[in-house]
């Protein structure tokens, strides 16, 4: 599924959450400035994209499929939906087996009418500190898609709260939990917090690298740091959420690149071994997503 190269394992090609925020800054619809992004971070060994814009979130495979075929990167598509917040209405009125039909559509059949199928589900997502009653169910419509295609889940976590109770949830589904990437770890702040998952055999995403208004890259990296001493350098994914017109270089933001010019040599300064930065990068999402 993933070329050899590095991976970005959770962005957004194009989304659109200004329906609810009300602001025009989070409908990423960059298509030209996207374009030049990516091929910049194929100049530096990135192969894949990991996109999980799901429905709710005006998912645009078409739009998608471009961006891939102007730059080079793979962008690897995805099915579900979101929070709660950004749930339609027919997720109350559907039925769990009704929903996850249509997640086993995308990935077998195509995403919205197009050729392009998804391969993963996700980022299917919590609230903070809560899983309410329609997300359950996108949870539960999941885990039928996920059993009956054998594709991979990811997670949202708001603000990294919820996670271990994500997991039980998996765990009482009899979901092998080595198909799981829990998401947003890295906002927690509590490399314990984050081992405690780890431990129960999930993959972690810190994934919101560069957004200090949330948390620290320096405090990102000595999590990262205690995680490889405990063993668990294997399970790690690396990304940046991009979401907003904002944050691309184009409009003035740190733009994709950042992961690779700035937090990359942060960590090597942390004394992390460039086997392991390979391992977060290129290694752990290959076989994950195999």
């Amino acid at each position: 599924m993933l070329l050899e190269g590095y991976t970005y394992a959770h962005e957004h090609t194009t989304i659109d959450l200004s329906s609810l925020k009300k602001v025009e800054d989070t409908n990423l619809n960059c298509f030209k400035q996207t374009i030049e992004e990516y091929k910049e971070l194929y100049d530096k060994g990135v192969r894949n994209v990991i996109d999980v814009t799901v429905r709710g979130m005006k998912r645009n495979p078409e739009y998608v499929k471009k961006v891939a075929e102007a730059s080079g990167i793979n962008i690897v598509q995805s099915t579900g939906w979101y929070q709660d917040k950004f749930l339609p209405e027919y997720i109350e009125t559907s039925t769990v087996e009704e929903l996850a039909a249509m997640m086993v559509k995308d990935i077998t059949v195509g995403i919205d009418n197009s050729e392009v199928k998804a391969s993963l589900i996700g980022e299917i997502g919590t609230s903070k500190n809560q899983m309410t009653d329609r997300e359950r169910k996108v949870f539960e419509a999941s885990v039928l898609a996920h059993k009956e295609t054998g594709v991979p889940i990811t997670t949202h976590t708001t603000l990294g709260t919820f996670g271990k109770e994500q997991v039980e949830f998996f765990k009482s589904k009899d979901i092998e939990l080595n198909k799981v990437v829990i998401g947003h770890v890295d906002l927690t702040g509590d490399v314990e917090y984050v081992l405690s998952l780890l431990r129960e055999g999930v993959y972690v995403e810190f994934d919101t690298i560069g957004k200090e208004n949330y948390m620290p890259d320096q405090t990102r990296v000595e999590m990262l740091k205690k995680i490889i001493e405990e063993g668990f350098e294997d399970k790690i994914f690396l990304s940046m959420d991009i979401t907003r017109r904002s944050h691309l270089k184009a409009n003035g933001g740190l733009g994709y690149a950042y992961l690779l010019d700035t937090f990359v040599p942060l960590m090597r300064k942390n004394d992390i071994s460039e086997p392991i930065i390979e391992k977060m990068l290129s290694h752990n999402p290959r076989a994950f997503y195999k």
